[in-house]
């Protein structure tokens, strides 16, 4: 949990960081850290016609932590790591002389987030749309479970469909779980702030994040995009075994049954039952066909009046 000591003991982060980061504007503020979009005076000088990048930084009440300062490193080496397109791209990683914050610079971002995208969608997505955002971001995690890191915090805010393809990013609450990552600090567990709807069983149970945790959670947000609407009525993981919601647990009309059978593997609340993977997800939504007729399917008339059965619009 954050500290009891206040904002006051800390510096406010300045406007100028580093004396090279010049902050524009606020872009986003999460339950731990916030983000900037700020000006490198370093490619500035340099005349790069891309200027502008995000700057992460953790809020005041984090920020006076202890453990600040490795918390914000521990993400940056996590995502450092890992080398994909779809997972945000690191920078750097300074501490300002003057005010003691730590921070981290990333490529800037712009573009809805899933959460977004799911409030336009509130009956959920045709399967060819969310087959692409679904291989997209499985490809991601699939590839950062292969290295070794876990990202402890899936969820439809902290993926974002920009220009140049979907991205997911914050690792902050990350951690390793293989290699030489391991001696990282492993802060996630003692903070305890993961986003409740999202979090599997055993981590509100004080449990160690590993990749099963990391597969309901993506489970859900995978489902949220199909159905519109999360799959156990936005409840915790606890809430929703004690009032046995997994058992009408329904399809998404649009899903293909041999998808929905691995997805609602991972959606399983006990850990020792979640017989899925992030690797065996991408598999089956790679491979993932929908039948000749589905509800995405609908009878139209011809000119002439004959009719003939079209492909779903947009």
């Amino acid at each position: 949990m954050p500290p009891t000591t206040t904002a006051d003991a800390i510096p406010p982060l300045p406007e100028l960081l580093s004396n090279r980061y010049r902050v524009e504007r606020l872009l986003g503020v999460g339950g731990m850290g916030a983000v900037y979009q700020v000006r490198d005076l370093l490619r500035d000088q340099f005349h790069d016609p891309q200027p502008r990048i995000a700057l992460k930084a953790l809020n005041d009440n984090f920020a006076a932590h202890p453990d600040a300062n490795a918390l914000l490193y521990s993400e940056y080496a996590l995502t450092c790591r890992l080398n994909h397109p779809h997972i945000i791209r690191p920078y750097s990683y300074h501490i300002d002389p003057v005010s003691r914050r730590a921070f981290l610079t990333l490529e800037l971002l712009d573009g809805p987030t899933l959460d977004q995208v799911i409030v336009d969608r509130a009956d959920g997505m045709l399967w060819p749309q969310l087959q692409q955002i679904a291989i997209a971001l499985l490809s991601a995690l699939a590839h950062a479970h292969a290295a070794g890191v876990l990202h402890g915090d899936l969820k439809p805010g902290n993926v974002m469909l920009t220009t140049a393809g979907l991205r997911l990013f914050d690792f902050g609450l990350g951690q390793a779980c293989a290699g030489n990552l391991q001696r990282l600090p492993r802060l996630s567990r003692r903070l305890a702030a993961w986003t409740p709807r999202y979090a599997a069983l055993e981590l509100l149970d004080g449990g160690e994040l590993t990749q099963a945790s990391d597969v309901y959670a993506i489970a859900c947000v995978l489902y949220e995009l199909a159905s519109g609407h999360h799959p156990f009525s936005r409840l915790t993981a606890r809430q929703a075994l004690r009032m046995q919601q997994d058992k009408s647990l329904q399809k998404p009309g649009n899903m293909p049954s041999s998808v929905w059978r691995e997805l609602r593997a991972a959606l399983a609340f006990e850990p020792t039952q979640r017989n899925s993977s992030a690797a065996a997800l991408l598999q089956a939504f790679t491979e993932g066909k929908q039948s000749w007729w589905s509800p995405a399917r609908r009878w139209r008339l011809r000119p002439t009046g004959t009719p003939s059965v079209a492909e779903a619009s947009e």
